[in-house]
């Protein structure tokens, strides 16, 4: 049993809205994978993953999270907490945006609504690895106050490791 707060599940911004995962995301969320993986996920593999994420959530008190456009209602990409290369205690924030979208300062804005929900849990720290090539990526958590910890070396390349004490 954790001792922390369950992550609240339903985030919004002035612009965005990150609620809790449901069937009809997968098609979209199967999209976004395979722009960064050239089509190597199905909609149904993506279906059984978004399965195992909820039931991840509700033992772990952490979630990854769709992102919405408040405007225009369209799905956008994720954000949340992951165990990932870390731990429960410690969880890793990730995010991942459509490429037609980057630029307009989502990652940041939903990445903030992250952060304080991750504060909420009463957690003390959390990590983010990201690959040393992405730049944008490395801003985002610059701009939120994560601090680079050390360089990992992995099959597809330098990882950097960051984190962030809380609140």
């Amino acid at each position: 049993m954790s001792t922390y707060e369950t992550m609240p599940l339903h985030l919004e911004t002035e612009r965005l809205i990150l609620r809790p995962w449901v069937e009809s995301d997968a098609a979209e969320f199967c999209a976004l994978l395979c722009e960064r993986d050239s089509g190597t996920f199905t909609v149904e593999h993506v279906r059984e993953s978004l399965a195992e994420m909820l039931t991840a959530t509700a033992t772990t008190g952490i979630a990854l999270l769709p992102i919405l456009r408040r405007d225009e209602g369209d799905f956008i990409g994720y954000c949340g907490l992951i165990i990932g290369r870390s731990t429960v205690e410690e969880p890793e924030i990730a995010y991942e945006l459509f490429r037609r979208v980057h630029g307009n300062g989502y990652a940041t804005e939903a990445a903030g609504a992250v952060l304080d929900a991750a504060v909420a849990t009463g957690r003390r720290r959390l990590w983010s690895t990201v690959g040393a090539w992405n730049t944008p990526s490395l801003r985002v958590l610059d701009k939120l106050g994560f601090e680079r910890d050390r360089v990992s070396m992995e099959d597809n390349g330098e990882v950097v490791w960051l984190t962030r004490s809380l609140p």
